[in-house]
């Protein structure tokens, strides 16, 4: 049951990564949902103090705009989070080998990829390998912690000797 869960997780993020690639940007910007959302600006004095460096540009608050650049902090956090999610789950539907963690981030590799070259086929949008390094600190974020709870549960599962 467990691992029908995880398999319909997988099939899940695959789809929503899918429909999320054959968007427009247009069809994707929540920027009037932010500024509905958000009217009084409220994070823009902390965020006004971040600058970004993303694709030979500093990206801000004064170069985009308080709405533009909550948006591009949210997309690009949703790369973060969506790419580390399918390394966990794709970790938890691999056997138990010695090599599970590469080979999950191996394939979000393969799925970063593909995805930006799906990206590339969308009219308005751009593939670039800054997102593929994102989505992959994601993937190894995620995987380390889970190596790190493996390791830990495995510790303390380990009988413990009488000397």
């Amino acid at each position: 049951m467990k691992k029908l869960v995880v398999v319909i997780l997988l099939m899940g993020i695959i789809a929503g990564l899918f429909i999320s690639s054959s968007q427009t940007y247009e069809q994707q910007s929540i920027v009037p949902d932010l500024e509905r959302l958000l009217p009084n600006e409220p994070l823009e004095g902390p965020l006004s103090k971040l600058e970004i460096p993303y694709w030979g540009k500093i990206i801000s608050v004064e170069e985009r705009g308080y709405y533009y650049f909550l948006e591009f902090l949210l997309r690009k956090s949703a790369h973060f989070f969506t790419f580390g999610a399918l390394a966990a789950v794709l970790f938890w539907l691999l056997p138990k080998i010695r090599f599970r963690f590469f080979i999950a981030a191996f394939l979000t590799f393969l799925a970063a990829s593909a995805d930006e070259f799906h990206q590339s086929l969308t009219g308005g949008r751009t593939a670039t390998w800054l997102d593929v390094r994102l989505d992959m600190s994601g993937a190894f974020v995620f995987l380390i912690i889970i190596q790190l709870f493996v390791s830990l549960r495995s510790k303390s599962r380990k009988p413990r000797t009488m000397d």
